[in-house]
């Protein structure tokens, strides 16, 4: 079994049933985010609004990047969970990331950081871990 790690993770497709099984086991919160491939902006403020805690919800019409930022940030940490778990499991390479793509994998990367900083965590420090799989 994998090692659930806070943090941004880039993993192999073939790990992402066993990430699945492992947050299931350890009883963590877990989002799985599905873009059905495609690393285009709509796709991915899409899935982020189908899938994961917002707060406040998004805009359909208005795609702003620093206010899917805020709103997630506060979705997650809202979830009084010590410890969550976010799987994108048909995105693309990281390496290979540019335009829209960088900047959704910018907010994902960022977010285990900023949700367990003690200067914004609120007194209540949310573990998060974010793995992101390359597409099959």
């Amino acid at each position: 079994m994998p090692e659930i790690r806070g943090g941004f993770h880039e993993v192999p497709a073939s790990s992402v049933p066993e990430l699945l099984a492992e947050a299931a086991r350890r009883d963590v919160p877990l989002f799985t985010l599905s873009t059905g491939g495609r690393t285009d902006k709509e796709a991915f403020f899409r899935a982020v609004r189908e899938s994961l805690p917002l707060d406040p919800p998004l805009s359909v019409t208005r795609h702003v990047w620093d206010a899917l930022a805020d709103s997630l940030w506060n979705g997650l940490h809202d979830l009084d969970a010590p410890r969550v778990v976010v799987v994108w499991p048909d995105a693309g390479s990281v390496a290979e990331a540019h335009g829209d793509y960088a900047i959704a994998l910018d907010i994902l990367r960022d977010l285990p950081t900023s949700l367990a900083d003690p200067r914004y965590d609120r007194g209540r420090r949310t573990e998060l871990s974010v793995y992101v799989a390359s597409a099959s």
